[in-house]
C-alpha cells in the first residue's frame, strides 16, 4: 500500500501558518508528500525545504491571483498538488496548513486504509474536527462549525478539489462515497497572536472577495477581535507531539466565560432537533456508506 501526503501553502511565516507541524503530523504514514508552495513575500520555500526527510517533494506555483472568487485559487492549487502525487499511489492524505493529524490517530488511519484498500466504492476516509479558537486552550461547540472532513481520497484521476478546498468531489460533480473513521484532526487556523490573526484577515479573504467586500466586513484595527465567538468549551486533552513547541512559545493571553452562550436560535434548535431526533442540518459534501 502506497501512501502520498499533499498540502499548498504560501505566506506561511507572514500569517504563521504551523505548515511544518501539519506536514511532520501526516509524514510518518506517507511514503511521499508533496508540498506546492506559492510564490511567497517571506522565505516559505525555505521554511519547507527545511524539512529532513527524503519524502518530502517540492513543487513552486504561482497562484492566479485573478481567482478571488469563492476561496477557488485554493481549489486550483491543490489540484496542482494532487496531479503531482506518484502514478502508483493508492491513498492521498491531504492535510492544510493550519490543521494537524495527532498521533494518537496514525494506528486507525492506516487500519482503514488497509480495510478498505481493494473495495473500490470507498472514495475516502471521513475525519471529525476539532476546531480551536482564541488560544489552545478552547475549542469551538456551536453547529456553525463544520464536524466532519475529508481528508484521505484514492488516487483516483476523477477526484478534485472542491469550491475553497475544504472538500472533494468526483466528475462530473458527485459527492464522494466515504467511510467513517474514529480519528480527529485538530485545525488552528483561529489560535494566533491577535495582530497576526488580524493581518491573515486582511489577506485571506482577498481569496474570496473583492476590496469593496473587505473595506465594508473586515474588522477593523490592529489586533483581532476574539470576543464575537458564540460559544466555546475547554479542550482537556493534551495537544499532538508536534504541536508542544509552538505552544509553549505563544506570547499572548486570551480567556473567555465558558458560561456565556452567544448561539443564534436557529443553531440551538438545530442542536436540540440532533441530539433528541438525531436529526443533522450541517451541510455535508460526502456521501456516507
Amino acid at each position: 500500500m502506497k501512501v502520498s501526503g499533499f498540502t499548498i501553502i504560501k505566506n506561511a511565516i507572514i500569517h504563521d501558518y504551523p505548515v511544518l507541524e501539519a506536514i511532520q503530523s501526516v509524514l510518518p504514514l506517507c511514503d511521499e508528500f508533496i508540498v506546492n508552495v506559492g510564490q511567497s513575500d517571506d522565505k516559505t520555500l525555505e521554511l519547507i525545504q527545511s524539512i529532513d526527510s527524503t519524502k518530502i517533494k517540492i513543487y513552486e506555483t504561482i497562484w492566479d491571483q485573478n481567482l478571488r472568487k469563492g476561496g477557488s485559487v485554493l481549489a486550483v492549487e491543490t489540484d496542482k498538488a494532487l496531479a503531482n502525487v506518484s502514478n502508483d499511489t493508492d491513498w492521498c492524505f491531504y492535510i492544510q496548513s493550519d490543521e494537524v493529524l495527532p498521533e494518537k490517530y496514525h494506528d486507525a488511519v492506516v487500519i482503514a486504509m488497509k480495510k478498505h484498500l481493494t473495495n473500490e466504492n470507498v472514495d475516502g476516509l471521513l475525519f471529525k474536527y476539532l476546531h480551536f479558537y482564541g488560544s489552545y486552550e478552547y475549542i469551538a461547540s456551536s453547529s456553525s462549525w463544520y464536524k466532519n472532513e475529508i481528508r484521505v481520497i484514492r488516487k483516483n484521476n476523477s477526484i478534485f478539489s472542491y469550491k475553497d478546498a475544504q472538500g472533494f468531489r468526483k466528475k462530473p460533480n458527485e459527492k464522494l462515497s466515504v467511510k467513517e473513521i474514529d480519528a480527529f484532526i485538530y485545525h488552528y487556523g483561529w489560535v494566533k497572536d491577535p495582530r497576526l490573526m488580524q493581518n491573515k484577515q486582511k489577506y485571506f479573504q482577498k481569496l474570496w472577495h473583492d476590496d469593496d467586500w473587505i473595506e465594508k466586513h473586515v474588522q477593523k484595527g490592529e489586533y483581532f477581535d476574539y470576543s464575537g465567538i458564540d460559544s466555546l468549551n475547554k479542550f482537556n486533552d493534551v495537544h499532538p507531539s508536534v504541536m508542544q513547541k509552538r505552544i509553549k512559545e505563544k506570547n499572548w493571553e486570551f480567556d473567555f466565560d465558558l458560561t456565556m452562550n452567544k448561539i443564534s436560535l436557529k443553531d440551538n434548535l438545530k442542536d436540540f432537533m440532533k441530539k433528541h431526533f438525531g436529526l443533522d442540518f450541517n451541510y455535508k459534501n460526502y456521501k456516507i456508506i
